[in-house]
């Protein structure tokens, strides 16, 4: 499609090699938004299986008790080697085996079901996460194709694929590792405390004197690794969107030397999502040795304490062995949650982006009595409409921003199967008419009805479905000619495709391709050249049937050859059937029945060929400076 006015003027955009302020992106330094606030719309958004998150709760709670039930097990088996081996020095007993061995047994049962319950609970985590992402990935797509025209305008293609997966990756990551190591890390730290407690409440305390120092360090990193962590989301849509870019222009990129710019560009996106990765990286990093700096504190003053009450008799050897075994289990608990912590601060900042996204306003949606378009002579709905082409344009403005007017008080009529060329130079506003046409964006002002109905009260997908485009920048996807041809009305059958291939005088260099329709297309559409690629957009169109036509430049890319050929289907194809035609080559649109005239979003002059060049005035300027051109 022509370019001009696709974009608000004032939006900041980017060529192949120059920076663009991308739609959402953060300067280094700002804060997240609301961290409470999007793992808040996490958990609500995981409601739908909280059955199943409460049964990995169960699964983890039991696994864990059964597991920090060991070294008090143990504990009894020290003593009771212990014992054993005194009453033996004192010549009065031995080692009781038997007990020994039976504990010993109690132990392989206790950690052999505990493991049981930690791999079902992996299992069904790892299926709420799978379908958690689905879910994500899926509500993100829907969202996309609600999304209005102007949210595209201002964000680039790389920052929205960032969303839908490094954003729902990491969530997916959290869910599947974090949220288990969470709940396991709550119910040990509870657990421990319990069984410190049953063997002395004196050391407990001791112990207990390292949480508020731990919980105060993990406050103030997280307090100052947030912003990075958040930035680092966004500096990495920053590379993902540049990236993206330079790929699909890399033909102009290499054709104007810009790769040494581009590269420089990238160098600087790149290095600001160095230093962010790197600064986030670095102080949650610091969580871990901290707070085991902390945690041998308390260690070396429980084995003072321990080894001190052991020999006042008020402490079993086994008693302490178990103690000591819980308080390195201890700070375990603790420096897990200072790990998760940092994966949770990268999944505040990525849940953030996606719900950000979801939260963006979507088109006005269809009212329920909607039009549609009624698909044979006997309309199934009340709503169901005849279109018989009949366009009118009443008083419409519009601008892309509303202090700025593009198109001012545009008035048009045009009758069924009517040809209507709309010429004008660059910028004057010609393709903005048939964007609000398609209804892409509603006008600020004034109305646009077909047959009398604004194109606002039918459905967006009816609408649609009564027009066939051909634009000037073509859009082929990665598949087969027969595939794209039929994009156009994906239930054609393979005669459909070929009739249609022949009417677009498309069907010869089709056969002499080596595959023929069979042919794949790869993901730039560049094995087929410029000119192919028109035609193939045009023998979309035309299988598709549509009521009315639009043609933007449709030729621009074909030689004169195959110009005239492709003139002569299309004069065909717009038999008994609206059409607009945008036209730069005036000799394109010489027969329009009616030919409107833009300058800066005015029609200035409007008639037929013959009536403009004699009355001299704009469209004859144009002209004329198209044929002292050509000679």
């Amino acid at each position: 499609m022509s370019q001009e006015h696709t974009t608000p003027k004032s939006t900041p955009q980017r060529g192949p090699i120059g920076p663009r302020g991308g739609h959402g992106m953060m300067m280094p330094g700002e804060k997240a938004k609301d961290f409470s606030g999007s793992m808040a719309k996490l958990i609500a958004y995981l409601g739908v299986y909280k059955w199943a998150i409460l049964f990995v709760w169960v699964l983890a709670i039991v696994s864990t008790i059964f597991t920090i039930l060991g070294p008090k097990l143990l504990g009894k088996a020290t003593d009771e080697l212990f014992s054993g081996i005194m009453a033996k020095f004192a010549g009065s007993g031995a080692v009781n085996f038997g007990k020994i061995g039976e504990i010993i047994v109690w132990l392989i049962g206790l950690y052999a079901v505990s493991a049981l319950f930690s791999y079902l609970q992996g299992y069904v985590m790892a299926g709420v996460s799978a379908k958690l992402t689905f879910r994500l990935r899926k509500d993100i797509s829907e969202k996309m194709h609600v999304l209005p025209f102007s949210y595209y305008d201002k964000t680039t293609h790389g920052e929205v694929l960032s969303r839908i997966t490094n954003d729902v990756d990491t969530i997916n990551q959290t869910l599947n590792q974090s949220m288990t190591q969470i709940i396991t890390s709550v119910t040990t730290l509870l657990g421990i405390v319990v069984m410190m407690l049953t063997i002395s409440w004196q050391l407990t305390l001791v112990a207990l004197c390292i949480l508020p120092v731990s919980l105060l360090v993990v406050m103030l990193i997280i307090k100052k690794s947030q912003t990075h962590f958040k930035n680092q989301q966004n500096y990495l849509g920053n590379v993902n969107g540049h990236v993206e870019e330079m790929l699909s222009s890399h033909v102009v990129v290499k054709s104007f030397n810009g790769e040494q710019k581009s590269l420089e560009t990238f160098n600087t996106m790149n290095d600001n999502l160095y230093k962010s990765a790197w600064k986030a990286n670095f102080l949650s990093g610091l969580m871990m040795p901290i707070i085991t700096f902390i945690g041998n504190f308390a260690y070396v003053a429980i084995c003072i304490f321990g080894g001190y009450l052991a020999v006042k008799g008020r402490m079993t050897v086994g008693g302490i062995q178990a103690f000591i075994q819980y308080v390195r289990t201890f700070t375990q608990p603790i420096t897990q949650i200072a790990n998760i912590s940092n994966v949770l601060q990268l999944t505040a900042a990525a849940t953030e982006r996606v719900f950000e996204f979801l939260g963006e306003e979507e088109e006005v949606a269809d009212a329920p009595d909607a039009l549609t378009v009624q698909q044979d002579d006997h309309g199934s709905l009340p709503t169901d409409v005849q279109v018989e082409g009949t366009v009118q344009f009443n008083d419409v403005s519009f601008g892309y921003e509303k202090e700025k007017i593009v198109i001012h008080d545009f008035n048009a009529t045009v009758k069924p199967g009517q040809k209507i060329a709309i010429v004008g130079p660059t910028g004057a506003g010609k393709t903005t008419i048939v964007k609000l046409l398609m209804r892409f964006y509603d006008v600020n002002q004034g109305s646009i009805t077909i047959d009398g109905n604004s194109i606002q009260v039918f459905k967006r997908d009816a609408l649609r479905s009564l027009f066939g485009m051909v634009l000037q920048d073509t859009w082929l996807f990665n598949g087969t000619i027969a595939d794209n041809i039929r994009y156009g009305k994906l239930d054609a059958t393979e005669e459909q495709v070929i009739r249609a291939a022949q009417t677009a005088q498309v069907d010869h260099f089709v056969r002499t391709l080596p595959e023929g329709y069979h042919m794949i297309l790869n993901e730039e559409a560049n094995n087929i050249s410029q000119g192919q690629k028109q035609l193939l957009t045009i023998a979309r169109a035309i299988l598709a049937d549509p009521e009315i036509l639009i043609l933007d430049e449709a030729t621009s890319s074909v030689d004169t050859r195959t110009e005239i050929l492709i003139q002569k289907a299309m004069d065909n194809l717009m038999k008994g059937r609206t059409s607009f035609v945008i036209a730069h080559r005036l000799s394109t649109i010489r027969n329009a029945d009616l030919i409107l005239v833009m300058q800066d979003g005015d029609i200035v002059e409007q008639g037929t060929h013959d009536v403009l060049i004699k009355r001299n005035g704009a469209y004859a300027a144009l002209y004329n400076s198209q044929f002292e051109a050509a000679v």
